[in-house]
């Protein structure tokens, strides 16, 4: 392998940092036991600038570019963005329907049975069959459900080492 540049970060497929590398995972670092890496990450990542300087943290991340693609919002270096979890609300739900279909079934059945009554939890007392016309149907049929849970929002991935040069060879400036 070619002398990294020193605060270069590697994919690496096994599950330790090699030897003069560290993970990529929001370290914590001395500035004075790392001069060179900090004159290059400075206090993007965290750390005071005074004593300390955090290493970029990778650790359930994908890395995005800094800059602003044409209707992107601009990234600064260091920026994190992103949700692992979010609860959607109303207005960011699509428009759609769903259908109620109800066939005959004894009031006395403990719950639906294949091609009769009302589709639903076996708990749920969907209809009756005492019931007058114009009963309003049992509100957990027609109501919101959901208990407003946060969902999944990570796009599918594979673990992988990200790892950061501690030593190497300084890179020049353009």
């Amino acid at each position: 392998m070619t002398t990294p540049f020193i605060g270069e970060i590697q994919i690496f497929g096994f599950n330790f940092a090699p030897v003069q590398w560290a993970f990529a995972n929001g370290e914590l670092l001395r500035i004075t036991q790392n001069t060179s890496l900090f004159a290059l990450l400075g206090v993007n990542y965290g750390g005071d600038g005074r004593v300390t300087f955090r290493l970029p943290n990778f650790t359930g991340r994908v890395g995005v570019s800094q800059g602003q693609g044409p209707g992107l919002t601009d990234r600064a270096l260091g920026d994190t963005v992103g949700e692992n979890t979010v609860g959607l609300i109303w207005d960011e739900m699509p428009y759609h329907t769903h259908n109620l279909q109800a066939y005959p079934q004894p009031a006395t059945d403990p719950g639906p049975k294949a091609g009769a009554g009302l589709g639903g939890p076996r708990s749920a007392r969907l209809y009756s069959a005492a019931a007058s016309p114009n009963t309003a149907l049992f509100p957990a049929v027609v109501n919101p459900i959901g208990g407003s849970q946060p969902h999944e929002n990570r796009q599918p991935v594979l673990a992988l080492n990200y790892s950061i040069a501690l030593y190497g060879e300084f890179p020049q400036f353009n």
